[in-house]
Order: structure tokens, then C-alpha cells, then sequence
């Protein structure tokens, strides 16, 4: 998996010219996924959102305001607090950058066998469901991992699903 991460990597980051005329870094990325998600989130909430110091934080979003894609407003429930909101410009550069990857996945896709993708699919259904609930999982920070729905996926055994003792 290490190695097909780090492969995504470094396809998505070769971006062709002409894509974009701003070069947004991964943490100000990070940080754009997180504000779309949360629309009105509070640069406190973003932080610990982030697992980030306030600092890094406020400076990620001074760049992204500086460039257009994020907008700060007072809040409307606390004159004390700041939403952070993208703009039209900021979205269209979410927008931009997710057709672009999904073109170039596809077309990488697109040299793999039909039988092999469809075993691709269902495997990445199982990732994008334990990920789902591990995320959901976070924030109690429980002991025990939560399990993930059945998917119907079979797997291989000692994948760690069972439980060891001793």
C-alpha cells in the first residue's frame, strides 16, 4: 500500500502547465478539503481538525486568502471568532484538480485488465469502508478499532482480521 500511496503521489503532483497558475502545497490542500467539508469552521476548530499549532494554521490560511482561494468573515454567532469559507475561485480549483486526477487514474486504469479492475474496486471499497470508520472512530478515541461493515470481500488469511490471543 506504502508503495501505491507514494506512486499517487508523485502522479498527482505532475501537473501538467498550463493547469493551474497558483501552486497550492499539501498542507494548504489539506487544509481547502477540510473548509469544503466543514463549511463556517473556526481557525480553532481547523487546528484541531489538522492536529496543527494555531500559528500554522492561521499562516496556511493567510497564503489561501492571499491567493484568492479562502475568504474570512466574522462569525455570526461570535464577533470573537472567524469563519473560514472557500471562494468560487477556491472551489473551481478543487474542482480542477479532482477532473485532473480522476483523468489520469483512469487513464492509468485504463492498461489494466477488466477481471483485474473489478478486483481493484472491490478492494478499494474495503479500504474507503474501514477508513470511513476509522475516521468516525477518531474522535472518541476509543481502545478497540471499529469494525467495518461486511463488504462481501474475502480476505486472505492472516490479514490481521482475527483476533490473536496469548
Amino acid at each position: 500500500m506504502r508503495g501505491v500511496i507514494e506512486l499517487l503521489e508523485v502522479y498527482w503532483t505532475r501537473v501538467p502547465e498550463g493547469f493551474s497558475p497558483v501552486a497550492v502545497s499539501a498542507p494548504q490542500l489539506r487544509v481547502m478539503y477540510v473548509i469544503e467539508r466543514r463549511e463556517g469552521i473556526n481557525l480553532r476548530q481547523l487546528g484541531a481538525e489538522l492536529d496543527a499549532a494555531p500559528s500554522s494554521v492561521s499562516r496556511l490560511c493567510d497564503r489561501l486568502e492571499a491567493i484568492g482561494f479562502v475568504r474570512r468573515s466574522s462569525s455570526t454567532a461570535s464577533r470573537r471568532e472567524v469563519e473560514l469559507r472557500l471562494t468560487a475561485q477556491g472551489r473551481a480549483h478543487l474542482d480542477r484538480l479532482r477532473a485532473r486526477r480522476e483523468e489520469r487514474l483512469a487513464a492509468a486504469l485504463a492498461r489494466a485488465s477488466p477481471a483485474s479492475r473489478a478486483r481493484l474496486m472491490e478492494a478499494v471499497e474495503t479500504i474507503r469502508v474501514a477508513l470511513t470508520a476509522a475516521v468516525r472512530a477518531e474522535p472518541t478515541q476509543s481502545a478497540e478499532p471499529a469494525e467495518p461493515p461486511d463488504t462481501g470481500v474475502q480476505r486472505p488469511p492472516g490479514d490481521g482480521a482475527e483476533r490473536r490471543t496469548g
